[in-house]
């Protein structure tokens, strides 16, 4: 009796101090400082980062090749026969520059990439309020730098950037608010419903869509809306809402071509160039073809391109694409396109095997804004669509797009780090992810 009475005690003891099943740690929150110290499962991902770096160098390359015409204009305009024998003369200004802004950018890549991606998580509703509120800045005190679109705010009292394009800032901000966003509709079961899905969805897009609109920078607007997009087809948005969404902006476009004056002339003169195309919309994509047939399969060499001293607008930015085809050739350049097809192969699989929806999503998002940007330009310079505005990433001269661009490529190659092996099994594949749509939500 007493035996079983004490086994009975040892019994009771051991459910009350020991139990059923071990309690799970708790999650910690990631913070600035702990994000730092996070340790990542495995390095960063070598062939996204080669890619990136390849870029980088190539613009590099081409920036000091086709830079010098533009370099003249910007240190010696009031000269009237200026050349590089010249003292008053810097003919490697926008390579200085360009160098600059790079050691900016792989600052920022060198500091982001070491902060962990669920970090951005917190940070991604004030990021997104400030950068709708640079928007609405711009509006009022934007400049226009020469162009159509009010879509720059001037910073006079630094010479490295001249002036910051707040779009730019907003394409990682509403990334980063999206995947939050789309989290946690997903975890609720809204995001295939129409009112707090599809609506939802189009009111937050138009938030920053909106906005940029108005100045009006129609390239921006056109690489978010693809961005915009994307992350929520990923999401699992309902088919009949993505169809929706596709008609409504089939339509929106169509009345855009149709009433704006600016717009419809860019899309006629595109396919039916008038004859005095010196003072058209045209004269840009026409030069940018010729410079892209005129380099023929090997180019005709750096530093010996045509288009880029009288003919070409905006050799160095928008249309170094074209530029470089004329002095590399289309071997060559074909190269540069694939090294986008490897950032957008590598970043789609970095997002498959994301850890987390948030990760997925962020990942998704900064592809498609890189080979976004990327191909939308290519077009561009190929006279496949009409001019745009929007610059080759890590190629082009400029300070935010190539600034921004490198953040936003560091936050991949942080994502990279915490990838899960798992999802490499084809055991997994099937039963996790849906045979038409491996980046969907089942």
């Amino acid at each position: 009796m007493l035996g079983s009475y004490a086994d009975s005690s040892r019994l009771a003891n051991y459910f009350v101090t020991s139990p059923m099943r071990p309690s799970l740690p708790r999650k910690k929150r990631i913070s600035f400082f702990s994000s730092l110290r996070a340790n990542p499962n495995h390095p960063i991902d070598p062939i996204l980062l080669a890619a990136v770096l390849i870029l980088l160098l190539f613009g590099l390359i081409m920036i000091t090749s086709i830079g010098v015409p533009k370099s003249i204009r910007l240190s010696a305009p009031d000269i009237l026969y200026p050349n590089c024998q010249s003292e008053e003369v810097d003919c490697y200004l926008i390579l200085k520059n360009h160098a600059t802004r790079i050691a900016i950018g792989l600052m920022f890549f060198a500091a982001v990439i070491r902060i962990h991606y669920s970090f951005w998580k917190r940070v991604s509703l004030p990021f997104f309020a400030f950068a709708f509120g640079l928007l609405l800045m711009v509006l009022f005190f934007g400049a226009t730098h020469n162009t159509f679109a009010r879509s720059w705010i001037s910073l006079p009292n630094f010479p490295i950037l001249q002036s910051v394009q707040p779009s730019e800032i907003a394409k990682l901000a509403m990334i980063f608010y999206f995947a939050n966003w789309l989290d946690k509709k997903n975890k609720d079961g809204q995001i295939a419903t129409f009112d707090g899905g599809f609506l939802a969805f189009v009111v937050v897009s138009g938030l920053i869509i909106f906005p940029i609109i108005l100045q009006p920078d129609l390239g921006s607007t056109l690489v978010i809306a693809i961005i915009a997009a994307g992350m929520y087809f990923v999401a699992g948005a309902n088919w009949k809402h993505i169809a929706l969404g596709i008609t409504i902006a089939l339509v929106s476009s169509l009345l855009m071509i149709s009433t704006v004056d600016r717009v419809h002339d860019r899309f006629a003169t595109l396919f039916t160039p008038t004859e005095d195309c010196a003072e058209d919309t045209c004269w840009q994509s026409l030069q940018a073809k010729i410079a892209v047939g005129s380099g023929g399969f090997w180019g005709k060499g750096l530093t010996q391109g045509i288009q880029k001293s009288y003919w070409l607008p905006q050799a160095s930015d928008d249309f170094i694409f074209a530029a470089s085809a004329e002095e590399v050739g289309f071997i060559r350049i074909v190269m540069v396109v694939g090294a986008y097809l490897v950032i957008l192969y590598r970043g789609f699989q970095i997002a498959n095997n994301s850890p987390n929806e948030f990760a997925r999503l962020t990942a998704t998002g900064v592809t498609l804004w890189i080979t976004g940007e990327a191909f939308v330009n290519i077009a561009v310079n190929t006279a496949l669509f009409p001019v745009t505005g929007i610059t080759l990433p890590f190629v082009s001269y400029g300070g935010s797009s190539l600034v921004m661009c490198l953040i936003g490529s560091a936050v991949l190659l942080n994502i990279s780090q915490y990838t899960t092996t798992r999802a490499n099994t084809p055991q997994w594949r099937r039963d996790s992810r849906p045979r038409l749509a491996p980046y969907r939500r089942r």
